[in-house]
């Protein structure tokens, strides 16, 4: 069975941002994209538009020194514009490591993302980090 194109679509946003490919990323998101990252940290809160957004990416891997990785575990869709990717989240900065289990909800219209929603196991553990 083939793979469905929202499914696709999601891994292909992934291997975007783990090579670090953020011209390719911005490529697969509506001009006002908004991406919602959880918590109370330097980091989180919301980002409108590719560029808002590809910066807060590219602040993530400057403020990890790069060790950001997302072992992408699953992606389900509904076939109506929703998917949601499963991953496993590894990040290191000043001396603390983070581990994580957590998601993403995503709206595609057409083959672009129009809305990101992080989703984590433990904001108190991701709180702390980004400390």
């Amino acid at each position: 069975m083939a793979e469905h194109p929202h499914a696709a679509l999601v891994r292909r946003g992934y291997e975007a941002f783990l090579s670090g490919d953020m011209e390719g990323l911005r490529g697969l998101m509506t001009g006002d994209c908004k991406h919602h990252v959880p918590g109370d940290h330097l980091l989180s809160g919301d980002y409108k538009g590719q560029d808002a957004i590809i910066e807060m990416y590219g602040r993530l891997f400057e403020e990890t020194g790069g060790t950001v990785h997302a072992e992408l575990r699953n992606v389900l869709v509904d076939g109506r514009g929703h998917a949601v990717s499963v991953h496993h989240f590894t990040a290191e900065r000043k001396g603390k490591r983070l581990e994580e289990d957590a998601a993403i909800v995503f709206r595609i219209v057409g083959d672009k993302f129009t809305d990101l929603e992080e989703c984590t196991d433990d904001i108190d553990k991701i709180n702390e980090f980004w400390a």
